[in-house]
Protein backbone atom coordinates (compact mmCIF):
# COMPACT_ATOMS: atom_id res chain seq x y z
CA UNK A 1 0.00 0.00 0.00
CA UNK A 2 0.87 3.27 -0.73
CA UNK A 3 2.62 5.65 1.94
CA UNK A 4 1.26 9.00 3.03
CA UNK A 5 3.74 10.56 0.63
CA UNK A 6 3.10 8.90 -2.78
CA UNK A 7 4.45 9.36 -6.23
CA UNK A 8 1.20 9.99 -8.87
CA UNK A 9 0.81 9.44 -12.35
CA UNK A 10 -2.11 10.74 -13.96
CA UNK A 11 -3.43 9.71 -17.50
CA UNK A 12 -5.75 12.40 -18.73
CA UNK A 13 -8.13 11.09 -21.61
CA UNK A 14 -10.19 13.81 -23.56
CA UNK A 15 -13.63 13.83 -23.91
CA UNK A 16 -13.90 9.85 -22.93
CA UNK A 17 -17.57 8.78 -21.36
CA UNK A 18 -17.95 5.97 -19.05
CA UNK A 19 -20.15 4.38 -21.44
CA UNK A 20 -16.98 4.02 -23.91
CA UNK A 21 -14.33 2.95 -21.47
CA UNK A 22 -16.16 1.05 -18.78
CA UNK A 23 -18.91 -1.12 -21.18
CA UNK A 24 -18.41 -0.45 -24.76
CA UNK A 25 -14.84 -0.60 -25.93
CA UNK A 26 -13.59 -2.25 -22.73
CA UNK A 27 -13.77 -5.79 -23.97
CA UNK A 28 -10.75 -4.37 -26.24
CA UNK A 29 -8.42 -2.89 -23.64
CA UNK A 30 -7.32 -6.03 -21.90
CA UNK A 31 -4.30 -3.15 -20.43
CA UNK A 32 -7.04 -0.88 -18.89
CA UNK A 33 -9.22 -3.99 -17.51
CA UNK A 34 -6.01 -4.77 -15.18
CA UNK A 35 -5.67 -1.21 -13.86
CA UNK A 36 -9.59 -1.39 -13.15
CA UNK A 37 -8.98 -4.50 -11.26
CA UNK A 38 -6.64 -3.06 -9.06
CA UNK A 39 -8.52 0.69 -8.98
CA UNK A 40 -11.50 2.78 -7.65
CA UNK A 41 -13.21 3.67 -10.66
CA UNK A 42 -16.58 5.34 -11.85
CA UNK A 43 -18.00 8.52 -13.74
CA UNK A 44 -16.58 12.31 -12.67
CA UNK A 45 -18.88 14.58 -12.92
CA UNK A 46 -17.58 17.52 -14.65
CA UNK A 47 -17.59 21.59 -14.74
CA UNK A 48 -19.99 23.93 -15.72
CA UNK A 49 -19.24 24.25 -18.60
CA UNK A 50 -18.23 20.76 -19.63
CA UNK A 51 -15.30 22.02 -21.64
CA UNK A 52 -11.40 20.80 -22.36
CA UNK A 53 -11.34 24.48 -21.07
CA UNK A 54 -12.16 24.81 -18.53
CA UNK A 55 -12.20 21.71 -17.21
CA UNK A 56 -8.68 20.15 -16.93
CA UNK A 57 -7.96 23.66 -15.33
CA UNK A 58 -10.68 22.68 -12.88
CA UNK A 59 -9.27 19.43 -12.36
CA UNK A 60 -5.97 20.38 -11.15
CA UNK A 61 -6.55 22.86 -9.62
CA UNK A 62 -9.33 22.55 -7.08
CA UNK A 63 -11.41 25.88 -8.16
CA UNK A 64 -14.16 26.83 -10.15
CA UNK A 65 -14.39 28.14 -13.86
CA UNK A 66 -15.58 31.32 -12.66
CA UNK A 67 -12.76 31.87 -9.83
CA UNK A 68 -10.13 30.57 -12.32
CA UNK A 69 -11.68 33.19 -15.70
CA UNK A 70 -12.19 30.78 -17.57
CA UNK A 71 -15.27 30.04 -19.29
CA UNK A 72 -14.61 28.36 -23.01
CA UNK A 73 -12.14 28.01 -25.81
CA UNK A 74 -13.09 32.22 -26.78
CA UNK A 75 -13.13 35.12 -24.78
CA UNK A 76 -14.53 38.19 -25.85
CA UNK A 77 -12.60 41.63 -24.66
CA UNK A 78 -14.42 43.74 -22.99
CA UNK A 79 -15.88 46.84 -24.48
CA UNK A 80 -15.94 44.96 -27.98
CA UNK A 81 -18.47 43.29 -29.58
CA UNK A 82 -16.39 40.85 -31.72
CA UNK A 83 -12.85 40.80 -30.12
CA UNK A 84 -12.75 37.35 -29.28
CA UNK A 85 -9.36 35.70 -27.82
CA UNK A 86 -8.38 31.88 -26.93
CA UNK A 87 -7.32 31.83 -22.81
CA UNK A 88 -4.03 30.80 -22.57
CA UNK A 89 -1.52 29.21 -19.61
CA UNK A 90 -1.81 32.74 -18.59
CA UNK A 91 -5.31 33.37 -18.07
CA UNK A 92 -5.89 31.15 -15.21
CA UNK A 93 -5.86 33.47 -12.27
CA UNK A 94 -5.07 30.59 -9.72
CA UNK A 95 -2.33 28.05 -9.58
CA UNK A 96 -2.47 24.58 -10.91
CA UNK A 97 -1.24 21.83 -8.99
CA UNK A 98 1.84 21.21 -10.77
CA UNK A 99 2.90 24.97 -10.07
CA UNK A 100 1.84 24.44 -6.05
CA UNK A 101 4.21 21.41 -6.15
CA UNK A 102 6.97 23.21 -8.16
CA UNK A 103 7.05 25.40 -4.73
CA UNK A 104 7.15 23.29 -2.35
CA UNK A 105 10.69 21.17 -4.38
CA UNK A 106 8.21 17.92 -5.52
CA UNK A 107 9.77 17.50 -9.33
CA UNK A 108 6.59 17.42 -11.72
CA UNK A 109 6.38 16.43 -15.43
CA UNK A 110 3.25 17.35 -17.79
CA UNK A 111 2.69 16.94 -21.34
CA UNK A 112 -0.41 18.57 -22.86
CA UNK A 113 -2.66 19.89 -19.68
CA UNK A 114 -4.79 22.64 -21.59
CA UNK A 115 -4.94 25.64 -21.39
CA UNK A 116 -0.90 24.71 -21.73
CA UNK A 117 0.82 27.11 -23.92
CA UNK A 118 3.13 28.85 -23.69
CA UNK A 119 4.22 26.22 -20.95
CA UNK A 120 5.07 27.56 -17.46
CA UNK A 121 8.00 27.33 -16.08
CA UNK A 122 7.81 24.16 -13.20
CA UNK A 123 10.16 22.25 -11.29
CA UNK A 124 11.00 19.78 -14.13
CA UNK A 125 9.19 19.87 -17.40
CA UNK A 126 5.94 21.13 -19.27
CA UNK A 127 5.16 20.45 -23.03
CA UNK A 128 2.30 22.38 -24.55
CA UNK A 129 -1.01 21.63 -24.96
CA UNK A 130 -3.12 21.15 -28.15
CA UNK A 131 -4.00 25.06 -28.41
CA UNK A 132 -0.15 25.57 -28.84
CA UNK A 133 0.52 27.79 -32.06
CA UNK A 134 1.08 25.95 -35.31
CA UNK A 135 4.42 27.83 -36.10
CA UNK A 136 5.72 27.34 -32.02
CA UNK A 137 9.07 26.63 -31.16
CA UNK A 138 8.75 27.31 -27.56
CA UNK A 139 6.13 24.52 -26.10
CA UNK A 140 8.61 22.61 -23.87
CA UNK A 141 10.18 24.14 -20.63
CA UNK A 142 12.80 24.03 -20.22
CA UNK A 143 13.79 24.80 -23.70
CA UNK A 144 16.76 22.55 -24.14
CA UNK A 145 14.14 19.50 -24.53
CA UNK A 146 12.84 20.68 -28.09
CA UNK A 147 15.37 18.80 -30.26
CA UNK A 148 15.41 15.75 -27.72
CA UNK A 149 11.39 15.34 -28.18
CA UNK A 150 11.24 16.11 -31.70
CA UNK A 151 14.02 13.12 -31.89
CA UNK A 152 11.44 10.95 -30.26
CA UNK A 153 8.18 11.66 -32.27
CA UNK A 154 9.72 13.69 -34.87
CA UNK A 155 8.78 17.02 -35.42
CA UNK A 156 6.00 17.56 -32.64
CA UNK A 157 2.36 17.31 -33.46
CA UNK A 158 -0.40 19.03 -30.75
CA UNK A 159 -3.64 18.23 -32.59
CA UNK A 160 -4.85 16.60 -36.06
CA UNK A 161 -7.46 19.25 -38.07
CA UNK A 162 -10.84 17.57 -38.05
CA UNK A 163 -14.72 18.45 -38.50
CA UNK A 164 -13.93 18.05 -41.99
CA UNK A 165 -15.22 15.70 -44.53
CA UNK A 166 -11.75 13.30 -45.12
CA UNK A 167 -12.45 10.64 -42.16
CA UNK A 168 -10.14 8.41 -43.35
CA UNK A 169 -6.93 10.57 -43.24
CA UNK A 170 -8.31 12.25 -39.93
CA UNK A 171 -8.16 8.21 -38.62
CA UNK A 172 -4.82 7.67 -39.67
CA UNK A 173 -3.62 10.82 -38.26
CA UNK A 174 -4.83 10.16 -34.92
CA UNK A 175 -3.51 7.20 -34.41
CA UNK A 176 0.11 8.42 -35.64
CA UNK A 177 -0.45 11.53 -33.06
CA UNK A 178 -1.74 9.27 -30.81
CA UNK A 179 1.58 6.87 -30.67
CA UNK A 180 4.22 9.78 -30.57
CA UNK A 181 2.41 11.82 -27.65
CA UNK A 182 2.81 8.18 -25.61
CA UNK A 183 6.19 7.92 -27.00
CA UNK A 184 7.37 11.30 -25.56
CA UNK A 185 5.40 10.13 -22.50
CA UNK A 186 7.16 7.11 -21.95
CA UNK A 187 10.78 8.52 -23.21
CA UNK A 188 9.93 11.49 -20.13
CA UNK A 189 8.41 8.79 -17.57
CA UNK A 190 12.24 7.54 -17.66
CA UNK A 191 14.17 10.20 -17.55
CA UNK A 192 13.89 10.27 -13.32
CA UNK A 193 11.51 9.16 -10.52
CA UNK A 194 9.06 12.38 -10.43
CA UNK A 195 7.14 12.87 -7.85
CA UNK A 196 3.62 13.67 -10.08
CA UNK A 197 3.71 12.90 -13.81
CA UNK A 198 0.28 14.29 -16.26
CA UNK A 199 -0.14 13.82 -19.24
CA UNK A 200 -2.83 14.39 -21.71
CA UNK A 201 -3.91 12.88 -24.81
CA UNK A 202 -6.91 14.80 -27.19
CA UNK A 203 -7.38 12.48 -29.46
CA UNK A 204 -10.59 10.55 -28.24
CA UNK A 205 -12.05 13.93 -28.56
CA UNK A 206 -11.22 14.08 -31.87
CA UNK A 207 -12.09 10.46 -32.71
CA UNK A 208 -15.52 10.85 -31.38
CA UNK A 209 -16.46 14.13 -33.09
CA UNK A 210 -15.61 12.30 -36.06
CA UNK A 211 -16.94 8.61 -35.75
CA UNK A 212 -19.84 8.67 -33.21
CA UNK A 213 -22.25 8.50 -35.68
CA UNK A 214 -20.54 5.09 -37.19
CA UNK A 215 -20.43 3.41 -34.03
CA UNK A 216 -24.06 4.62 -32.16
CA UNK A 217 -27.02 3.08 -33.75
CA UNK A 218 -28.90 5.29 -31.48
CA UNK A 219 -27.27 8.25 -33.05
CA UNK A 220 -30.03 10.26 -35.41
CA UNK A 221 -28.16 10.45 -38.39
CA UNK A 222 -26.64 6.90 -37.90
CA UNK A 223 -24.89 5.91 -40.93
CA UNK A 224 -24.20 1.68 -41.34
CA UNK A 225 -20.09 1.92 -42.38
CA UNK A 226 -17.92 -0.42 -40.94
CA UNK A 227 -14.75 0.85 -42.36
CA UNK A 228 -15.17 4.01 -40.47
CA UNK A 229 -17.02 1.72 -37.59
CA UNK A 230 -13.04 -0.02 -37.24
CA UNK A 231 -11.62 2.58 -37.33
CA UNK A 232 -13.01 3.41 -33.89
CA UNK A 233 -12.71 0.00 -32.09
CA UNK A 234 -8.84 -0.01 -33.70
CA UNK A 235 -8.77 3.54 -31.77
CA UNK A 236 -9.52 2.39 -28.57
CA UNK A 237 -7.40 -1.07 -28.80
CA UNK A 238 -4.53 1.14 -30.20
CA UNK A 239 -5.23 3.50 -27.19
CA UNK A 240 -4.94 0.61 -24.30
CA UNK A 241 -1.73 -1.21 -26.30
CA UNK A 242 0.07 2.87 -25.64
CA UNK A 243 -1.53 2.78 -21.99
CA UNK A 244 0.06 -0.49 -21.52
CA UNK A 245 3.40 -0.07 -22.52
CA UNK A 246 3.28 3.21 -19.91
CA UNK A 247 2.58 1.26 -17.59
CA UNK A 248 4.96 -1.60 -17.85
CA UNK A 249 7.33 0.59 -16.72
CA UNK A 250 5.35 2.33 -13.67
CA UNK A 251 6.44 0.75 -9.99
CA UNK A 252 3.83 -1.20 -7.98
CA UNK A 253 4.28 2.03 -5.13
CA UNK A 254 2.94 4.87 -7.92
CA UNK A 255 -0.72 6.05 -7.50
CA UNK A 256 -2.09 5.86 -11.20
CA UNK A 257 -4.83 7.32 -12.49
CA UNK A 258 -6.95 7.57 -14.99
CA UNK A 259 -9.17 10.76 -15.82
CA UNK A 260 -10.87 12.54 -18.65
CA UNK A 261 -12.42 15.86 -18.23
CA UNK A 262 -15.95 15.41 -19.70
CA UNK A 263 -17.81 12.67 -21.44
CA UNK A 264 -19.67 12.85 -25.27
CA UNK A 265 -22.86 12.08 -26.87
CA UNK A 266 -24.44 12.24 -30.07
CA UNK A 267 -25.38 15.49 -31.29
CA UNK A 268 -28.71 15.48 -31.70
CA UNK A 269 -28.12 19.00 -34.06
CA UNK A 270 -27.75 22.76 -33.85
CA UNK A 271 -29.68 25.39 -32.17
CA UNK A 272 -29.71 28.75 -34.30
CA UNK A 273 -29.50 30.85 -31.37
CA UNK A 274 -29.15 34.46 -33.32
CA UNK A 275 -32.35 33.61 -35.70
CA UNK A 276 -34.42 32.92 -32.65
CA UNK A 277 -32.72 36.00 -30.98
CA UNK A 278 -33.89 37.92 -33.70
CA UNK A 279 -37.09 36.58 -34.44
CA UNK A 280 -37.90 37.37 -30.84
CA UNK A 281 -37.10 40.90 -31.11
CA UNK A 282 -33.65 40.84 -29.17
CA UNK A 283 -31.78 41.12 -32.47
CA UNK A 284 -31.63 43.44 -35.28
CA UNK A 285 -29.83 43.70 -38.00
CA UNK A 286 -29.95 45.57 -41.60
CA UNK A 287 -30.45 42.92 -43.70
CA UNK A 288 -33.18 41.02 -44.82
CA UNK A 289 -32.78 37.52 -45.66
CA UNK A 290 -29.00 36.61 -45.63
CA UNK A 291 -27.45 33.12 -46.81
CA UNK A 292 -28.07 30.42 -44.69
CA UNK A 293 -24.94 30.18 -41.90
CA UNK A 294 -23.58 33.51 -42.30
CA UNK A 295 -21.18 34.98 -39.32
CA UNK A 296 -23.03 37.13 -37.35
CA UNK A 297 -20.08 39.61 -36.93
CA UNK A 298 -20.51 39.44 -41.25
CA UNK A 299 -23.42 41.44 -40.85
CA UNK A 300 -24.30 44.82 -39.98
CA UNK A 301 -25.88 44.92 -36.52
CA UNK A 302 -28.27 47.53 -35.82
CA UNK A 303 -26.87 47.92 -32.02
CA UNK A 304 -29.49 50.79 -30.95
CA UNK A 305 -32.30 48.13 -31.39
CA UNK A 306 -30.31 45.29 -29.74
CA UNK A 307 -30.32 43.87 -26.36
CA UNK A 308 -28.31 40.73 -26.82
CA UNK A 309 -26.73 38.37 -28.92
CA UNK A 310 -25.11 35.06 -29.10
CA UNK A 311 -22.30 32.87 -29.72
CA UNK A 312 -22.32 29.50 -30.98
CA UNK A 313 -19.95 26.32 -29.47
CA UNK A 314 -20.75 23.46 -27.04
CA UNK A 315 -23.56 26.20 -25.19
CA UNK A 316 -24.73 29.02 -25.88
CA UNK A 317 -22.72 32.39 -24.54
CA UNK A 318 -24.95 35.06 -24.54
CA UNK A 319 -23.84 38.88 -24.14
CA UNK A 320 -26.48 41.73 -23.26
CA UNK A 321 -25.80 45.08 -25.03
CA UNK A 322 -25.24 47.48 -21.35
CA UNK A 323 -25.29 51.12 -21.78
CA UNK A 324 -22.14 52.46 -20.66
CA UNK A 325 -20.47 48.93 -20.58
CA UNK A 326 -20.58 47.88 -24.33
CA UNK A 327 -19.98 50.56 -27.46
CA UNK A 328 -23.37 51.13 -28.42
CA UNK A 329 -25.12 50.05 -25.10
CA UNK A 330 -28.97 50.21 -24.95
CA UNK A 331 -30.05 48.44 -21.78
CA UNK A 332 -29.77 51.04 -18.48
CA UNK A 333 -27.77 48.89 -15.76
CA UNK A 334 -30.96 49.04 -13.59
CA UNK A 335 -32.93 47.40 -15.51
CA UNK A 336 -30.82 44.36 -16.17
CA UNK A 337 -32.25 42.07 -13.96
CA UNK A 338 -35.53 42.31 -15.42
CA UNK A 339 -34.38 42.01 -18.52
CA UNK A 340 -31.97 38.88 -17.55
CA UNK A 341 -35.56 37.08 -15.87
CA UNK A 342 -37.53 38.09 -19.01
CA UNK A 343 -34.81 36.43 -21.87
CA UNK A 344 -34.35 33.51 -19.20
CA UNK A 345 -38.22 32.55 -18.89
CA UNK A 346 -37.91 32.94 -23.54
CA UNK A 347 -35.25 30.49 -23.88
CA UNK A 348 -36.77 28.34 -21.20
CA UNK A 349 -39.99 27.76 -23.28
CA UNK A 350 -38.63 27.10 -26.18
CA UNK A 351 -39.87 24.00 -28.01
CA UNK A 352 -38.60 21.24 -30.51
CA UNK A 353 -39.85 20.74 -33.99
CA UNK A 354 -42.38 17.90 -32.31
CA UNK A 355 -43.82 20.94 -29.77
CA UNK A 356 -42.34 18.94 -26.87
CA UNK A 357 -39.91 21.29 -24.48
CA UNK A 358 -36.75 21.58 -25.58
CA UNK A 359 -35.11 21.06 -22.14
CA UNK A 360 -33.36 24.47 -21.90
CA UNK A 361 -30.60 24.99 -18.94
CA UNK A 362 -29.80 29.15 -18.52
CA UNK A 363 -27.80 29.76 -15.96
CA UNK A 364 -25.31 33.05 -14.95
CA UNK A 365 -22.23 33.14 -13.68
CA UNK A 366 -22.75 35.22 -11.13
CA UNK A 367 -25.48 32.50 -9.69
CA UNK A 368 -22.92 29.43 -9.80
CA UNK A 369 -19.49 30.39 -9.52
CA UNK A 370 -17.93 31.79 -6.04
CA UNK A 371 -16.60 34.57 -7.84
CA UNK A 372 -16.61 35.72 -11.70
CA UNK A 373 -13.41 36.76 -12.86
CA UNK A 374 -11.94 37.88 -16.40
CA UNK A 375 -14.43 37.74 -19.45
CA UNK A 376 -17.98 35.86 -18.80
CA UNK A 377 -20.34 36.02 -20.60
CA UNK A 378 -23.60 36.92 -19.21
CA UNK A 379 -25.35 34.07 -19.73
CA UNK A 380 -24.80 30.46 -20.10
CA UNK A 381 -27.32 28.42 -22.08
CA UNK A 382 -27.55 24.73 -22.56
CA UNK A 383 -29.96 23.18 -24.93
CA UNK A 384 -31.24 19.37 -24.34
CA UNK A 385 -29.18 18.36 -21.82
CA UNK A 386 -25.93 20.02 -23.86
CA UNK A 387 -27.10 17.47 -26.69
CA UNK A 388 -27.28 20.35 -29.30
CA UNK A 389 -24.95 22.70 -29.82
CA UNK A 390 -25.12 26.49 -30.16
CA UNK A 391 -25.12 27.80 -33.62
CA UNK A 392 -24.01 31.17 -34.14
CA UNK A 393 -24.43 31.75 -37.69
CA UNK A 394 -27.74 33.41 -39.27
CA UNK A 395 -29.89 33.16 -41.80
CA UNK A 396 -30.78 29.31 -41.51
CA UNK A 397 -34.32 28.42 -42.50
CA UNK A 398 -35.25 26.46 -39.32
CA UNK A 399 -34.36 27.06 -35.85
CA UNK A 400 -33.22 23.55 -35.17
CA UNK A 401 -29.78 22.31 -37.72
CA UNK A 402 -29.18 19.08 -38.12
CA UNK A 403 -25.31 19.52 -38.78
CA UNK A 404 -23.12 21.79 -36.72
CA UNK A 405 -22.97 24.63 -38.35
CA UNK A 406 -18.56 25.08 -38.42
CA UNK A 407 -18.22 21.59 -40.21
CA UNK A 408 -19.16 18.16 -40.02
CA UNK A 409 -19.66 17.07 -36.45
CA UNK A 410 -20.72 13.49 -34.61
CA UNK A 411 -20.73 14.13 -31.29
CA UNK A 412 -21.48 16.97 -28.60
CA UNK A 413 -19.87 17.46 -24.77
CA UNK A 414 -21.78 15.69 -21.68
CA UNK A 415 -20.60 15.90 -17.81
CA UNK A 416 -20.27 12.15 -17.42
CA UNK A 417 -15.74 12.20 -17.47
CA UNK A 418 -14.34 8.84 -15.98
CA UNK A 419 -12.20 8.32 -13.08
CA UNK A 420 -9.64 5.62 -11.70
CA UNK A 421 -7.25 5.53 -9.07
CA UNK A 422 -5.07 2.37 -7.71
CA UNK A 423 -3.87 1.23 -4.46
CA UNK A 424 -7.06 2.26 -2.66
CA UNK A 425 -7.71 0.60 0.66
CA UNK A 426 -11.06 -1.10 -0.43
CA UNK A 427 -13.21 -1.25 -3.65
CA UNK A 428 -10.82 -2.25 -6.18
CA UNK A 429 -12.27 -3.51 -9.05
CA UNK A 430 -15.58 -2.22 -9.52
CA UNK A 431 -17.69 0.74 -9.73
CA UNK A 432 -17.66 2.96 -7.63
CA UNK A 433 -20.16 6.53 -6.60
CA UNK A 434 -19.53 9.62 -9.08
CA UNK A 435 -16.84 11.93 -8.03
CA UNK A 436 -16.85 16.06 -9.07
CA UNK A 437 -13.75 16.69 -11.21
CA UNK A 438 -13.39 19.97 -8.50
CA UNK A 439 -11.99 17.67 -5.78
CA UNK A 440 -9.24 16.07 -8.06
CA UNK A 441 -6.12 18.31 -7.04
CA UNK A 442 -7.20 18.22 -3.34
CA UNK A 443 -7.25 14.84 -3.48
CA UNK A 444 -3.79 14.57 -5.01
CA UNK A 445 -2.33 17.25 -2.81
CA UNK A 446 -3.24 15.19 0.19
CA UNK A 447 -2.13 11.56 -1.60
CA UNK A 448 1.66 13.29 -1.71
CA UNK A 449 1.48 14.12 2.03
CA UNK A 450 0.72 17.89 1.56
CA UNK A 451 -1.84 19.84 3.47
CA UNK A 452 -5.00 21.30 1.19
CA UNK A 453 -4.90 25.28 0.71
CA UNK A 454 -7.88 26.48 2.61
CA UNK A 455 -8.96 28.60 -0.22
CA UNK A 456 -9.46 25.79 -2.05
CA UNK A 457 -13.31 24.87 -3.03
CA UNK A 458 -13.11 20.89 -3.82
CA UNK A 459 -12.62 18.67 -1.19
CA UNK A 460 -10.19 15.73 -0.72
CA UNK A 461 -11.97 12.61 -1.30
CA UNK A 462 -11.36 10.20 1.74
CA UNK A 463 -12.03 7.28 0.41
CA UNK A 464 -8.97 7.63 -1.85
CA UNK A 465 -6.67 7.72 0.86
Amino acid sequence: MPGPSARVLAIGLDSVPPTLLFDRFLPRMPNVQRLLARSAYGTLTSCDPPITVPAWAVMFSGMDPGTLGLYGFRHRRPGTYWDLYIPTSRTAREPMLWDRLSRVGRRVCVIGMPPGYPPPSVNGVYVSDFLTPGSATDFVTPVGLREELDGVAGPYSFDVPFRRDDRERIGTELLAMTAAHFRVARHLWAKEPWDFFAFHEIGPDRLHHTFWKYFDTEHPRYEENARFRSIVEEYYAHLDAEIGQLLDGVPDDVRVLLLSDHGSQAMAGGFAINDWLLERGYLTIRAESPPPGTPLEDLEVDWSKTRAWGAGGYYARIFFNVRGREPEGVIPPEELPAFQRQLTDDLRSIRRPDGQPLGVEVLAPRDVYREVRGDAPDLMVYFGGSSWRSAGTMGHLSRFLPENDTGPDDSVHSFEGIYSISGVRSGAGRLGPSQKIIDVAPTLLALMGLPVPPEMQGRAIEEFR
